[in-house]
């Protein structure tokens, strides 16, 4: 008689299950309904096949679609694996290499076969078809775990070298995984996977692209083609998001950059931003906008060099753990002749500052500090490079060169809540300046950490108290707590900030860090007369400069507040008989400190107005022969339906008031 398993469910009830069943069991046990439904299960909250046997006693829990985060993320997992079946059939001798799941789909990279060639766009529709065919035909998914040899084996006699690699570095102790697609079929994967193909549905996805990628991300390996493909679980949630993907697309920042003149990107200076003129004025905004908000949190803006001696950085940690992520200069005059190396080997290394961190240390410690001087907040609106891979960049979002509003605050262990909790209210007031909701998350310990469980237990603490301190921690606020995603140092806390069409984009942080002053050897005299070492919160709102202006005009779509926009107001004439009132508008405003073009080309007025629609700027103020003679405009706002008439006077009075910083405004609500 077989052995009686009990496995336990999230009801609280018990099923006796004998030995070699498997969770298709216990659903099937249930009802028809829930066998038809279920994708995968957690046992002893491992998420796994539904074919695997119990080993024992149980904790049981179903998943089906209803549990929409896990569901998606197997779906797309199957949608990489059937796309890696579909262009082998199709493409003999194309060789697969891996596939995950993406947040929004996933792709698979393949080394195609010599002869033909890399993979296009112009493949994708063949290979959707092919998909198509694989998921009707309901193939079963089956687990097979593989001796390491004969996996190995059978991938080089199948010619597959990229999987015969993978499989050779895995870990000793790790049992190699296949998953069948029927009997016709295999792939190397840890799993878990739906039950069959037949599970996903044929509607849900799409092939969006093919790119470039190099094997195992090392451009000194070989050329791979990457299929990316977005993925969902019914044909509704794949026309949302292909409906968000337009409007994404209409709102890219960097089309929209070209379109309004504001900045520009080329070779010569890879990841660097080229800022135009209105572009800048944008930049300059919100600079004097956090100028203003660090003082009035009493912070004190610093400079800091570009370059410092290598030493410093392996002092600070990030030479040894950070180095690839870095410009390094040498230290010596080049040679100038033509024959002989540029740099000898005996010279010396700088850097290029990836961060402020290290020289904001080197400041505090100018002098002896007492703890009466606690605590000392100082802001950087610090330019840093980082060595980007060039297929990582893109736009704004992902730069070389960068500028932070970066701050950090040296304080007493006593003063840590309260710091962080002024720098959460800051954080609150500028966001919502800006017209953004956002989540609050805190980032905790991650596995691989330094430091000891109470000082996590403190760091942790301290940072929970200060948002509650700050009324934040509800769920108007987002608020979450992120198991393991912490720095290895510290946690931290996170804002991520919602856009108009629903998309998230993390921004600012806080966390605090004991290591950095002790590697730095900063201290302070405490009130008992000993040196101590302070703890070091580093903070950030905007992150970077770059990134939150390209934040902003998608946000926008373009179509910026009036006082972030680099023109606020055109004054257009319809007749030239209008032009010398034109001017006069225009110096008014201007003298009103409204940023103001006048437009009297000799062009229709639809034309002019189109052309300044297309160019997102605000407002339009429309005169002719009548307005100059009643000393009135016909104001026309961007993206309204109808223009209105009014007095120049309270043209003035209203531009100005939609010109100033929301932060100087005295009309808004406190």
């Amino acid at each position: 008689m077989s052995e009686m398993f009990k496995i336990s469910l999230p009801d609280g009830s018990v099923r006796e299950m004998p030995e070699g069943s498997t969770p298709a069991d216990v659903a099937a046990a249930i009802g028809p309904g829930l066998a038809k439904a279920a994708l995968a299960a957690r046992i002893d909250g491992e998420l796994v096949d539904l074919s695997l046997p119990f080993t024992g006693d149980a904790q049981l829990a179903l998943v089906t679609s209803r549990d929409e985060e896990e569901a998606l993320d197997l779906a797309r997992h199957d949608f990489a694996h059937v796309l890696a079946e579909a262009v082998q059939a199709l493409f003999p001798g194309t060789q697969i290499t891996f596939g995950p799941s993406t947040d929004d789909g996933f792709y698979y990279d393949f080394a195609p076969n010599p002869e033909r060639g890399p993979f296009t766009d112009d493949d994708l529709p063949a290979i959707e078809a092919e998909m198509r065919k694989i998921i009707a035909a309901n193939k079963p998914l089956r687990r097979e775990v593989w001796d390491r040899e004969t996996l190995i084996s059978r991938w080089k006699q199948q010619g597959e070298n990229f999987k015969a690699e993978w499989a050779a570095e895995l870990p000793g102790d790790e049992p190699l995984t296949v998953y069948w697609s029927g009997e016709d079929w295999l792939d190397m994967c840890r799993g878990p996977h739906l039950p069959s193909t037949g599970k996903l549905d044929p509607a849900a996805f799409k092939l969006t692209r093919v790119s470039g990628a190099y094997w195992r991300g090392d451009q000194k390996n070989a050329m791979l083609s990457r299929i990316y493909g977005t993925g969902w679980l019914n044909k509704k949630q794949l026309a949302a998001h292909l409906t968000r993907l337009e409007e994404a697309a209409k709102r890219d920042h960097r089309k929209l950059g070209n379109e309004m003149d504001l900045f520009h990107l080329q070779a010569e200076a890879h990841g660097s931003v080229f800022w135009h003129p209105k572009g800048y004025v944008i930049y300059r905004a919100l600079e004097d906008y956090m100028r203003r908000a660090i003082s009035q949190a009493d912070c004190k803006e610093v400079k800091t060099p570009q370059v410092m001696d290598a030493r410093q950085w392996e002092a600070s940690g990030h030479w040894g753990k950070y180095r690839e992520n870095m410009f390094v200069i040498p230290d010596e005059v080049p040679n100038t002749e033509d024959d002989g190396p540029i740099i000898s080997d005996e010279a010396q290394w700088m850097a290029l500052k990836p961060m402020n961190c290290p020289a904001h240390v080197l400041i505090f410690k100018q002098g002896i500090k007492s703890y009466r001087d606690l605590p000392l907040r100082i802001v950087e609106n610090g330019c840093c490079h980082r060595n980007e891979p060039h297929g990582a960049l893109h736009g704004l979002m992902r730069v070389r060169q960068f500028t932070q509003d970066d701050g950090h605050i040296f304080c007493r262990e006593d003063q840590i809540v309260g710091e962080v909790q002024a720098f959460c209210e800051m954080a609150d007031r500028v966001y919502k300046d800006f017209g953004f909701t956002y989540a609050i998350k805190l980032a905790l310990r991650p596995d691989n950490r330094i430091g000891t469980d109470e000082q996590w237990d403190k760091a942790e603490s301290e940072l929970r108290d200060a948002v509650v301190r700050a009324g934040l921690a509800t769920e108007e606020y987002g608020w979450e707590e992120l198991p393991g995603e912490g720095a290895f140092y510290a946690p931290k806390l996170e804002w991520h900030l919602t856009d108009a069409i629903g998309r998230t984009w993390q921004v600012g942080t806080i966390q605090s860090d004991r290591m950095l002053p002790e590697r730095l050897d900063a201290s302070y005299i405490g009130e008992d007369g000993a040196r101590h070492r302070p703890v070091m919160l580093h903070r950030a709102i905007f992150g970077s400069y770059e990134r939150f202006i390209g934040i902003l005009i998608e946000h926008f779509a373009g179509k910026l507040p009036v006082w972030l926009a680099p023109v606020q107001a055109v004054v257009a004439t319809i007749v030239s008989d209008a032009d010398d009132y034109a001017q006069d508008v225009t110096r008014k405003l201007k003298a009103a400190g409204v940023r103001v073009e006048t437009d009297v080309r000799n062009e229709k007025i639809n034309y002019k107005v189109r052309e300044h629609s297309l160019k997102k700027v605000p407002h339009l103020l429309v005169v002719g022969k009548r307005e100059a003679e009643e000393q009135t405009v016909a104001l026309r706002t961007l993206g309204a339906e109808h223009q209105k008439v009014m007095t120049l006077d309270e043209a003035i009075a209203l531009l100005k008031v939609e010109a100033t910083a929301p932060d100087l405004r005295t009309d808004l609500p406190s």
